[in-house]
Formats: structure tokens, sequence, C-alpha cells
């Protein structure tokens, strides 16, 4: 055993913290919180304010920095309530093998809570009460999970329960930007969330999804069978798209501004392939990097249209 892990010092936890954040916070879940916050930001501003130019300011960094520790605050949550079920299906992640303790990891939960809401607080008081929701729900999930073998069992009432927290995300970045001038509130700011929000989903749905049903995991692919799977994955693509498209109306712009806002339309064709690869193959599980292919692309392309579209 290693002296940090011996080490009740809080440098050691600092380390064991550090390792863990390293393992289980991978650069994808950075590069996901700063394209969510911009492409949200963005679309929202082109949809409320479009004759007013969207450009991301310092307190969008801000909010780029305060998701980034928000999203691992929640991975830290997720990693003690899951703990039982990674002792069978996941047996090396660091709780489970002791790399980290539950208390070191509750003791950074803290200081992240403490740090998210002190630094939204300089964006707008609204800005520091939306997150110290989002924070709060995650414990509340965390209690409930222990406390209701329903939810922890049934993927689809867990779904329902937790999903919550990413849509509290969503909120605080537009009640925050909303606060700070970069967005207007309106029915449109608020319709912007459910591109996220399906978007996601259609990953969520594609990550859990395997050809045989094995129980005992937690597979949306066990309650819906691999064709209610593969519809999932397909209609909240395609239900991405439709509402991007309603928002935003590309029919009203012209010319190169035209072509760039009817871009996510094109971007289906990535679900797409990734129904027909997993359907032609033998592979045991649904590809993942077409789903997160497609929430990239189209965070991507929802940024160049804040950018390039807002006069």
């Amino acid at each position: 055993m290693s002296s940090d892990v011996r080490s009740p010092s809080p440098l050691g936890s600092a380390r064991r913290v550090a390792r863990f954040t390293a393992v289980m916070y991978k650069p994808h879940y950075l590069l996901y919180g700063i394209l969510f916050v911009l492409a949200l930001e963005g679309t929202a501003a082109l949809v409320s304010q479009p004759d007013t130019p969207w450009r991301p300011g310092s307190a969008t960094v801000l909010r780029i920095v305060v998701v980034a520790f928000v999203l691992l605050y929640l991975r830290m949550v997720d990693e003690q309530k899951d703990l039982d079920y990674d002792r069978v299906h996941n047996p090396d992640r660091p709780l489970v093998t002791g790399a980290v303790s539950a208390g070191e990891l509750r003791a950074a939960m803290g200081v992240i809570a403490v740090g998210a809401i002190g630094a939204s607080l300089g964006l707008s008081v609204s800005s520091a009460v939306a997150i110290a929701v989002v924070l709060a729900y995650g414990v509340f999930l965390w209690a409930l999970e222990r406390r209701s073998a329903a939810v922890r069992d049934d993927i689809l009432l867990n779904l329902v329960v937790t999903y919550p927290v990413q849509l509290l995300v969503a909120a605080y970045v537009l009640v925050s930007a909303s606060d700070t001038g970069e967005v207007a509130a309106g029915w449109q700011t608020a319709a912007v969330v459910a591109i996220f929000a399906a978007a996601f989903l259609q990953f969520e749905f594609a990550r859990k999804t395997a050809r045989e049903r094995r129980p005992g995991e937690h597979l949306y692919s066990n309650r819906l069978g691999v064709a209610g799977s593969i519809a999932a994955i397909l209609g909240f693509a395609v239900l991405a798209v439709a509402v991007e498209l309603a928002v935003v109306r590309p029919w009203e712009y012209s010319g190169w501004r035209s072509m760039i806002t009817w871009i996510p339309l094109a971007l289906l064709s990535i679900p797409v392939y990734g129904e027909w690869r997993f359907l032609r193959s033998d592979e045991p599980d649904h590809p993942v990097l077409p789903a997160v292919g497609f929430v990239l692309a189209l965070y991507v392309a929802l940024i160049a249209q804040a950018l390039l579209c807002t006069t």
C-alpha cells in the first residue's frame, strides 16, 4: 500500500482525489462542459435576441468553470450512490478499490460546492441560488436511491428521477446568462433546453444498450428490448433537431447563413449511421462513438450559428 493511501494528511487526501479525478473525470467530460455552456448560451442568444451579436465574455467563462466543477461534483455523487452496483460490475473503480475514500470525496464535494456558489454569486444572486439547487438535488438523489430499491433498480424510473439534474444545470446557465445580459428571457429561451435534453438522452440510451439481455445490469435494452432502445435513440436525435429547427427557423435566413443553420438536419446522419452499424454487426454493445459524435457535432454547429448568425 502506498504512503498516500495510509496518510490521513490533507495533502495525501488531495492527491487521492486528484487521481480519482484523473481516472473518473476524463478530458471529454471537460470538453462536454465547455461546449454545453457555449452552445446553450449561444443558441438562447440567437433565438431570443438575434439582433444583438453574441460573443462569449468573462461571465461565460465563469459559467464554464462552474459547470465543469459541478459535473465533477455530480460524478463524485454518482460514484458513492452506485458503490454497491460497482462492486459487482465495475470492481476497478477507485472508490471500490479503496484508492480514494468516501469521506475524501465528500470533503472535495464540500469544497466544490462552496466554490461554485461563491463564483456564481459574483454573477448574480439568482445564479448562486440556481447552482445551489443543482448541488442540493445531487445529494437528494443520493439519499433517495439509498432509501428506494425501485429507484435504484428500475432503470426507467431512475432516469425519470435523476435526469432533472441535467435540466437544472441548463437552467443555471440560462438564468445566469439572462442576469448578465447574454440572453433575453422568453419562451424561445426555455424551449432551447429541449434541444440539449434530447441530444443527451440520445447518448444516454446509446451507452446503455446491448444486443443481448443482461439480467442485473442497468441497461435500457433490458426493459425496452433492442428495437425499443434503437427507437428511443433515433427518436431523441430527431427531437433534438426538430426543436432546433423550430426555434432557429433556418428558412428565414439567406445565403451562407441559411447553409449554416441547416447543418443540424444533416447531422442526423450520424445517429442513423450508428444504428446501421449496430444492426449490421455482431458487436455485443451499442456503439457509443456515433452518439458522442452527434452531441459534439451538434454543439459545435450551434456555437457556429450563434457566432455567425447574430448581428
